[in-house]
């Protein structure tokens, strides 16, 4: 009996315990794709001139790879769910690295909206399925495991303004075939990681489904609470769109208004956006922690509408202030990000898949949206305008002040 229970106990042990080779792999090859997606905006300054594009165009362009990337991952995972499919990992960074070739070759405009769309349908087949590896290769340390896999994406992405000044800016828009190593590691990696995900699934098989609840007192239950679940979510949406909308004002123009307002150089440009994602990327990773001490709803609070004040500056202050307000409106919006997800999982316990979907998926596919309207402001009143404009868009983020507290997200679960 007693080494029948010591057997039960390694396993259980084994089961629970943190597997750090594959959690490192996979975060790694987050940091490689979202990398990939970051030469696309890496290489706006280039693009600019070696095929005359326009802001309206270059908000088209964000618009395509995050339309691509956001939309189509809940139609991947959707069917990942029930045909969990490992080797899709490397198979779409395959797809991945073909996009950076056209990227690197395109002639136009039209072609190079093509290896867009490849770049993008690459991401979007990696994520649910490396969402489901952080998942198996976490043990019983899920939010660790989350907070690792998102910085590295998170780190990825502040990558793109030291690949414009060292890489593309220096050589040019063939320079971007260059992004089909970064592809190139990301599928050896994966390569690794599938087999061992493979083998997750064989010993795990999908979890089990909940049945709902039909006792009576439960669904009157559940009727009162589904009004405050979706006044919650709508507001969570909306501060997400205030969130997504003003990255992308930063990420994809804030460097060509530099340009203009203070006389920077195309590199020199890069160096604000560069502090702003970088500070994106510590403050990701503290939100999480933070949140853990001062609540959910606080660090969404503070999150966004604790970044109004400097966003409201950033346009108007002189260029040595630039640096140092980039950097705290970075750490101090992006801090919620991760916070949101949780969130949004609270109030939809039963389907965290859809509720992580809803708030990334939007924060990407309506940041997407937010890069053609501030585009098409910037083409007719001027990027000086334009950013006074997104200056205000943090301001939204007091509706979080309505949000529920956790407690009353607790009682919506149970329902």
């Amino acid at each position: 009996m007693s080494s029948t229970t010591t057997g039960d106990s390694r396993v259980q042990a084994v089961r629970t315990a943190t597997v750090y080779s594959i959690l490192f792999a996979i975060s790694a090859s987050h940091l490689l794709n979202d990398a990939m997606q970051s030469v696309v905006t890496a290489l706006f300054p280039v693009l600019k001139d070696s095929l005359t594009l326009n802001d309206i165009q270059l908000g088209w362009i964000v618009f395509t790879l995050n339309m691509t990337s956001s939309v189509m991952q809940p139609i991947v995972g959707l069917y990942s769910d029930k045909r969990p499919m490992p080797f899709m990992l490397p198979i779409g960074m395959a797809i991945s690295l073909v996009g950076m070739v056209i990227l690197g070759l395109a002639p136009t405009f039209w072609t190079l909206l093509g290896g867009v769309v490849l770049v993008g349908l690459g991401s979007a087949v990696f994520h649910p399925e490396g969402s489901r590896v952080v998942h198996f290769a976490a043990g019983g340390r899920k939010g660790m495991a989350q907070s690792i896999y998102q910085v590295g994406g998170n780190f990825g992405q502040a990558l793109a303004p030291l690949m414009a000044i060292f890489i593309f800016l220096p050589l040019g828009q063939r320079s971007a075939v260059w992004g089909t190593v970064i592809a190139a590691a990301a599928i050896l990696l994966l390569m690794r990681v599938a087999p061992w995900y493979k083998g997750q699934l064989l010993a795990h098989g999908s979890p089990p489904k909940k049945r709902a609840a039909t006792a009576p007192a439960a669904m009157a239950e559940a009727r009162s609470n589904k009004r405050l679940v979706i006044f919650a979510l709508s507001l969570l949406v909306i501060i997400v769109f205030a969130r997504s909308w003003y990255f992308a004002g930063i990420t994809t123009f804030y460097q060509f208004f530099a340009e203009d307002q203070y006389g920077l150089t195309k590199k020199a440009a890069q160096v604000p956006v560069f502090l702003y994602m970088t500070a994106g990327v510590i403050g990701t990773f503290f939100g999480g922690i933070l949140a853990d001490r001062i609540g959910l709803k606080k660090m969404i609070v503070l999150s966004i509408a604790g970044a109004a004040p400097f966003a409201l500056l950033l346009p108007h202050v002189p260029l040595p202030w630039v640096y140092p307000v980039m950097f705290i409106i970075g750490l101090i919006l992006q801090s919620g990000f991760s916070v949101s997800v949780v969130y949004a999982q609270q109030l939809l316990p039963g389907s965290v898949g859809m509720a992580s979907g809803l708030v990334t998926g939007l924060a990407f596919g309506m940041g997407a949206v937010g890069a053609v309207v501030l585009g098409q402001i910037s083409h007719s009143l001027g990027r000086a305008d334009m950013m006074f404009l997104a200056s205000f868009l943090p301001l939204l983020g007091l509706l979080a002040f309505l949000l529920p507290r956790e407690r009353t997200a607790a009682a919506a679960k149970e329902s």
